[in-house]
């Protein structure tokens, strides 16, 4: 019997990039990226009109998506805050006659790294996804968080700011507008006192070695410290993988060394994500082809 084929979407804010990938996570036709239009059925329109390209060599649909994916994975749960309004509501089983399995894109890439990637071998595994704006998935025993309602891992859990910025979600001082992307260009435009600073400003400043952009970036690196000590006291991981492009700078040695002072359990193991861009399409995709094969 011949290898289960999927294509596989990641939906985010700004692109979706789509691929052809096996049920052991081997792409096999790259695909391509389009940028997010603009409202929820265009949204759809774009997504019906690739899959109706593809749809006559596949076995199923695998979406990673920005928001939180309800236990059937099948739709929305929650709102979604860099997507437009009504995209919570996308009917993706209308998509095709074949199987449509959707999954929020840090848990995709958490089933990813646990089953090809950074956490394979281990059976309690955290991913903190640093983007627009912050994912967070955990695998307990092996098996991925979800909650009752499919929002386990949000990162809109407050810190203690003074009610001073305002998150995506609607709250006051979340995890997420500290130490996301978003939250880096909030950082920039405090420290420069300029409304056009973000945060290319202060990693091309790192580059040319200027110290206050130097500062900026630690300062925020800390945010994201913060968090993890906390969700690694609360969750007792044995490895914290950190994925998105921004990674890339971080100083992995000290972020590890900083968290292991601060938690009360043993020793907690710091990995980047080794699936890079794909690890959403791959994680979605080898969940859809297990569950397929009532293997989940």
């Amino acid at each position: 019997m011949s290898d289960l084929k999927f294509l596989a979407f990641d939906i985010g804010g700004t692109k979706i990039a789509y691929a052809i990938i096996d049920e052991h996570g081997k792409v096999l036709e790259p695909g391509g990226k389009v940028f997010t239009p603009k409202t929820a059925k265009a949204i759809f329109d774009k997504l019906k009109e690739i899959v109706q390209s593809y749809e006559k060599e596949i076995d199923g649909i695998a979406i990673a998506t920005a928001g939180e994916v309800d236990p059937q994975n099948t739709r929305i749960a929650a709102s979604v805050g860099n997507l437009p309004e009504g995209y919570r509501n996308t009917e993706f089983t209308r998509l095709s006659a074949k199987p449509v399995y959707v999954e929020n894109d840090a848990n995709a890439a958490m089933w990813g790294e646990l089953h090809i990637g950074a956490a394979k071998g281990c059976k309690d595994a955290m991913l903190v996804a640093i983007g627009t704006g912050v994912g967070v998935a955990f695998v307990i025993d092996g098996k991925l968080l979800k909650g009752k309602s499919g929002c386990a891992g949000e990162a809109h859990f407050p810190v203690n700011r003074g009610h001073k910025r305002k998150c995506t979600c609607g709250l006051y001082d979340c995890y997420e507008i500290y130490a996301s992307g978003t939250a880096l260009g909030l950082d920039a435009k405090e420290a420069y006192k300029d409304e056009n600073a973000d945060s290319h400003t202060v990693i091309k400043g790192m580059e040319k070695g200027d110290k206050l952009a130097t500062e900026v970036f630690n300062h925020w690196q800390q945010n994201v410290i913060d968090g993890i000590v906390g969700l690694v006291n609360l969750f007792d991981s044995e490895v914290v993988i950190l994925f998105g492009s921004l990674t890339e700078f971080m100083d992995f040695d000290t972020i590890e060394n900083e968290v292991n002072k601060s938690i009360f359990g043993g020793p907690v193991i710091l990995k980047r994500a080794v699936l890079e861009n794909n690890a959403t399409m791959i994680g979605a995709t080898i969940a859809a082809a297990q569950k397929l094969k009532g293997e989940r």
